[in-house]
């Protein structure tokens, strides 16, 4: 019987090595598994790579994780922004190694190493530092760039309800990077809100199908003061 529900986030990650290369999903705080990033910091892995949008908010998840020195390099879109202060810190101190990559050219080199593709040519970076070191060629009177597809050992992701096989939805934004980012890793560990019956998802509704899931962990939501759900997309 096939059954990829994990009992605890220590669990679903207690495989992670030093050196591994690790995708989180997530536009800023929307659709982060902040309970895979507690585990990834606790289970004590270091020099990592970690593939996001962002590069940490505050001293929480992503950014705890920098602040432990636990993280080699980091390859993502928008490391900058007001509470971005550790990777900040860090980088200015050169102990973090930074691929700033441009959004559209983030989520496209990831799903081409999903889908197998050994590289694509973009037009967006050229000129600039961006494509340093990096083939160009003129197609149809306009200069590209080669970008290479980022592959990862581990991705780490959120989804709003799964099944046991790892069929996954998502609440709104928080689709995000999620799907890209479990075609495109060995091991795909997502949380979601709900775990459902076998067969009671829509199939039309499924965005990323259990062959790409390895693991399924339910998480709860996060309850505000006044007693409601604090539902971050």
């Amino acid at each position: 019987m096939i059954d990829k529900l994990v009992a605890s986030p220590e669990a679903a990650l207690a495989d992670v090595k030093d050196g591994a290369t690790v995708m989180i999903g997530g536009f800023g705080t929307a659709g982060l598994p902040n309970e895979l990033i507690d585990a990834l910091l606790d289970g004590g892995a270091r020099e990592l790579v970690i593939v996001n949008n962002n590069a940490g908010n505050g001293d929480t998840g992503l950014a705890a994780l920098l602040a432990a020195r636990r993280v080699r390099k980091i390859i993502c879109s928008f490391p900058r922004q007001a509470d971005s202060h550790h990777f900040d810190a860090l980088y200015r101190a050169g102990q973090i190694e930074l691929e700033l990559v441009p959004q559209g050219n983030l989520a496209e080199r990831i799903r081409a190493a999903g889908a197998g593709i050994g590289g694509f040519f973009t037009p967006t970076g050229y000129g600039t530092e961006l494509a340093k070191g990096k083939e160009t060629r003129e197609i149809d009177g306009r200069m590209y760039v080669l970008e290479s597809p980022i592959k990862g050992d581990f991705a780490l992701i959120k989804a709003e309800q799964g099944d046991r096989w790892g069929n996954l939805t998502y609440r709104m934004t928080a689709r995000n990077f999620g799907p890209v980012m479990a075609m495109a890793a060995t091991t795909t560990v997502a949380t979601v809100h709900e775990v459902v019956a076998l067969g009671s998802l829509d199939p039309e509704a499924v965005v990323t199908p259990g062959l790409f899931v390895q693991r399924v962990l339910q998480v709860e939501r996060t309850v505000t003061a006044a007693g409601g759900f604090k539902r971050a997309a």
